[in-house]
């Protein structure tokens, strides 16, 4: 299966960014791609009172973008996440959908980590306009492969990508927005961490530049393969990559090196809350 991961410099201007995601799709499906991921909030990402502004329902022009795109291309498109608005909720959710060939929804995920941080000094307060979501989410390719869903930082969360893995999650598509200091410094060795630990592929494909608040993403969108190798990484710009997933080379790693057979469930046990409190 060839897949790629779509990079893209999305601000405020909702109509220049469904513009870049669909030149760059139609790029990658040009090029051979089978699955596309496209980057964490590649519909609108920018202050606050911006991603508010530009946030839409599932059956808004950003997944009926994705729909109508994936049928025309025949293609698996996880159209990266969206600020979705939902008319029960007064928050929004950040959104991932799994669109197949057939144009019809496969899954949706939305995000469960909120980026609740400080960072070289600036902060970001994701849970003051999101709520978390609370389902693990695996999908599956048209041809069968099983997909699991993440967003940009669940990727700091191993527990998550495990349980995609236990669930049967070979590829792992990883939409992300990381800033420019924590990419520098953490993106390629926890893309490379989850994709070892979990013998996965993890395509990750991550916003580059700065949004439409001026804050500024790192780059580096990759295809990692199973053994954490990397099979490809964008430069810096708006553009996409693609790589060859070589599942029976997966199927050899998984079984000459089996830490996912090898596990032992039953020792593993939460700290208790009387332990906690003497941690």
């Amino acid at each position: 299966m060839r897949a790629a991961a779509v990079q893209l410099n999305s601000t405020d201007d909702t109509v220049r960014n469904l513009a870049a995601a669909d030149r760059l799709t139609r790029a990658a499906a040009a090029d051979g791609a089978e699955l596309i991921v496209l980057p964490e909030k590649w519909n609108v990402l920018g202050s606050d009172e911006q991603i508010l502004a530009g946030a839409e329902p599932l059956d808004g022009p950003a997944i009926s973008w994705a729909r109508a795109t994936a049928r025309e291309l025949g293609v698996d498109l996880v159209a990266g996440s969206i600020a979705e608005r939902r008319d029960d909720r007064e928050k929004l959710s950040n959104t991932s959908v799994h669109v197949g060939p057939d144009g019809e929804l496969k899954a949706v995920y939305r995000k469960i980590h909120m980026f609740d941080v400080v960072v070289g000094g600036v902060e970001y307060r994701e849970s003051a306009t999101e709520d978390p979501g609370d389902e693990v989410v695996v999908s599956e390719t048209s041809d069968g492969v099983p997909l699991g869903l993440t967003v940009c930082y669940d990727l700091r969360f191993p527990e998550l990508y495990r349980i995609l893995a236990v669930r049967g999650a070979r590829v792992v598509a990883l939409p992300a927005a990381f800033t420019k200091v924590t990419g520098a410094a953490h993106w390629e060795i926890l893309v490379r961490a989850r994709a070892i630990e979990n013998q996965s592929f993890v395509v990750a494909a991550d916003q580059v530049g700065r949004s439409g608040d001026g804050k500024e993403s790192f780059g580096g969108s990759m295809i990692v393969d199973p053994w954490g190798e990397v099979l490809a990484r964008a430069p810096d710009e708006e553009c996409f990559v693609a790589a060859d997933l070589d599942l029976a080379r997966q199927d050899q790693v998984r079984a000459e090196l089996p830490s996912l057979a090898n596990r032992v469930p039953d020792a593993y046990r939460w700290p208790g809350a009387r332990v906690e409190a003497h941690a």
